[in-house]
């Protein structure tokens, strides 16, 4: 029987709680519980797929091709438990398959009413897919109060109501803020957030407070007499000075103990944080470092790249480096000469062009593909960063001036194209070209073939991969002679051979570039194999400059 954990926020969003929910599963994972996390998000959108990243940072994709919230990055590094189309749903998608079962008639003529119809959709999603699993948590998006919200909200309530006795436990995120020119913590704002939760008809077990401040005992007592919990239920969150230190500080301030008294466990093993320690040891004690620009075109907002940013903070634990990252807006190369480019990349130990949509940038992105090729510099194109390599081989090494791709309009040489039909999982795929933005793209888990004597094979010590895709353009294997002549080699295919998958030249330090998106499933106990390498030789380069 699995027991469920509701995590809700309050007062105020981007509290973390998507980073409690993370750590939380960590650490009764450390005491041998297996854990599922869930997260339903409010907004009306089916899912982010279609959302700009500065909107709601990058999109992450499941295994089974969900596009999602970024938290089920969190969830995943976390506790390495590969996240799926079941754990994420939004009001847009609840809705929509509402308003498709009352066409097809399947409610008999009945009135289609939020409560009993939304919120049974909501439980029979939070239900769903308990296999044997000890712990399921499910953390509500936005804030307590919001209007989008309700529907979930009401939800839980009726959902604890109808689970068994101690099956089910209230978590309350909030925050105790430090008002300077008084130089006093303030717990008002946690009593209204609590307050305003149980006029939902909910009452939290545990309160998690965020703070930058430590909480005296007299106000962890007086936040537990106003919001109607035990005084050790009020957990105190430190802001930390790593994510990867969350579980640990979690951990001294008992709330792993705390939830297990919650649901009456008194006999759970002691935990075995020896993984977390490892991490945190690698983290704060690196032994060099190494700096790393990335050309993209959402850089203001690091969320957009958060599993990238993490992936390569991973990578440089794998050898006990710390991991600079420098932000680069590809769109400032797109006027400058080439010696205003080299002095911009020069610095740097490595160079990678991530993932991304549209033409804003990409002659930006070329530039810095050609500066690596020439210099000698690490390089790593990761999803349209291949496809950037490509291009630019095709023009500087291949002898094709006018190469480019459909995606930046039309083109005489389309050395990237788009693809409406291939190979899946359940068959042949097919997609129209001018179909729902979120209906074209090749999504999710797919397998590859590697070169037997290439680098990437080395590298995962396998030539049979899997690899998770989002993108709706592939390179054109038409071009794969000319581009191999020029020293690009083909050294990854999908296992038909009709499409690239991973594109490298051996007469490089490192030059690597992949369709696919490894940084989904690089985790901070467990390296991507490609970004360790990747690091790998830039910390071999840092040593030349």
């Amino acid at each position: 029987m699995a027991r469920y954990i509701f995590i809700t926020g309050g007062v105020v969003s981007s509290l973390g709680k998507g980073l409690m929910a993370a750590s939380l599963g960590a650490l009764l994972q450390a005491r041998g519980y297996k854990v599922r996390i869930r997260k339903f998000d409010p907004y009306l959108n089916v899912d982010p797929g279609t959302m700009s990243p500065y909107q709601h940072g990058e999109v992450y994709v499941t295994d089974d091709g969900a596009e999602t919230d970024l938290d089920l990055g969190h969830y995943e590094r976390f506790t390495g438990v590969s996240a799926r189309q079941s754990d994420n749903i939004t009001s847009g998608r609840i809705y929509q398959q509402i308003i498709a079962r009352e066409r097809r008639g399947d409610y008999l003529g009945a009135t289609v009413q939020v409560i009993p119809h939304v919120t049974d959709a909501i439980k029979e999603f939070a239900l769903a897919d308990q296999d044997d699993l000890d712990f399921i948590l499910c953390e509500i998006g936005g804030t307590v109060g919001d209007i989008e919200s309700l529907p979930f909200m009401e939800a839980i309530r009726q959902l604890r109501n109808e689970l068994e006795p101690q099956q089910s436990l209230s978590v309350h995120v909030t925050l105790v803020p430090f008002i300077a020119a008084a130089g006093e913590l303030k717990t008002k704002p946690t009593q209204h957030s609590v307050r305003e939760l149980a006029s939902l008809g909910i009452k939290p077990d545990l309160l998690l407070c965020r703070t930058e401040h430590p909480l005296p005992e007299t106000e962890r007592r007086k936040i537990a007499q106003f919001c109607n919990v035990r005084t050790e239920a009020v957990i105190q969150a430190l802001d930390a000075p790593s994510i990867y230190s969350v579980p640990l500080q979690y951990h001294r301030e008992g709330l792993d103990a705390e939830v297990l008294r919650g649901f009456g466990i008194t006999d759970a093993p002691d935990p075995d944080l020896t993984r977390w320690e490892d991490v945190t040891d690698r983290y704060f004690n690196p032994e060099g470092e190494v700096t790393i620009g990335v050309i993209g075109k959402y850089v203001g907002l690091q969320d957009a790249y958060k599993s990238l940013n993490e992936a390569l903070i991973h990578g440089g634990m794998a050898h006990r480096v710390k991991t600079n990252i420098r932000w680069i807006d590809a769109e400032v190369f797109e006027n400058e000469d080439d010696s205003e480019i080299a002095a911009a990349l020069e610095p740097l130990h490595g160079i990678l062009v991530p993932g991304g949509f549209g033409e804003r940038g990409s002659e930006g992105k070329i530039a810095s593909v050609r500066f690596a090729r020439e210099r000698k510099v690490p390089f790593f194109g990761i999803c349209l960063g291949m496809q950037m390599a490509c291009i630019e081989g095709a023009r500087n090494t291949a002898g094709v001036d006018a190469a480019s791709s459909t995606e930046f309009g039309e083109t005489s040489e389309p050395v990237v194209g788009i693809i409406t039909e291939w190979m899946g999982k359940e068959g042949l795929q097919q997609r129209a070209a001018d179909g729902d933005l979120g209906g074209t793209m090749r999504l999710g888990a797919y397998p590859a073939k590697l070169a037997k004597n290439s680098r990437v094979a080395s590298v995962y010590g396998a030539q049979d991969i899997s690899e998770r895709h989002r993108h709706r353009y592939e390179v054109n294997s038409a071009y794969r002679e000319g581009l191999e002549a020029g020293g690009l080699v083909f050294s990854g295919m999908s296992p038909d051979g009709l499409l690239p998958e991973v594109v490298e030249r051996p007469d490089h330090p490192f030059f690597v570039g992949v369709q696919y998106h490894p940084e989904l499933k690089s985790k901070p106990f467990d390296p991507h194999p490609l970004f360790a390498d990747f690091i790998g030789a830039a910390v071999e380069q840092s040593r030349l400059v």
